[in-house]
């Protein structure tokens, strides 16, 4: 079966890709958007990168401003993601939204088709991931586990959780596609 055929009733929504940093969201997300018919992929910290001047850090412990800049963020993510699908087509969104977030964020769609995947390696895979990478979010393997405790224990379950531990980057997408 071609991809056209295996898509033949296929009808645009918002997936949302979320987990912590080097969890694999950007890859992951782009690989998912090239399978698809008519999508973006939509890179939720572009918008933080957009800040010239006066952009908080991005830390463990969110400063006020930080918090009020990620909720800017967030915001600003989902109305080109409302624009994007009005428009027709699919949106693979992908943040760090972890934590109560999650569930501000998911209100933010209402009644949009929304799918909500949650890649949870495990830590050690985060760290290893992180140390290959030329950016590095992490200070070091403290950090990583905080950021991990923070996913699994005050993050609501929502959406599906992906270990994606021990998958390849086509076998996490596989596993999405089959669920849609």
């Amino acid at each position: 079966m071609n991809s056209n055929q295996h898509f033949a009733n296929y009808q645009p929504r918002i997936l949302l890709i979320t987990g912590n940093m080097a969890a694999g969201k950007s890859s992951v997300a782009q690989a998912l958007a090239e399978q698809l018919p008519k999508s973006v992929h939509l890179r939720g910290d572009i918008f933080r990168r957009m800040i010239v001047n006066g952009q908080a850090e991005m830390t463990l412990n969110l400063s006020a401003e930080a918090y009020q800049q990620l909720y800017l963020r967030y915001h600003l993510a989902v109305t080109v993601a409302h624009q994007y699908f009005q428009a027709g087509f699919t949106v693979v969104y992908q943040d760090i939204i972890i934590g109560t977030a999650l569930t501000d964020v998911i209100a933010m769609f209402q009644d949009i088709p929304l799918s909500v995947i949650v890649l949870c390696p495990e830590a050690e895979t985060i760290a290893a991931r992180d140390a290959e990478r030329t950016k590095t979010g992490y200070a070091d393997a403290t950090v990583v586990h905080a950021f991990d405790r923070i996913l699994r224990a005050e993050t609501p379950r929502l959406g599906y959780w992906l270990d994606s531990t021990n998958l390849t980057i086509q076998e996490t997408v596989d596993q999405i596609l089959a669920l849609l």
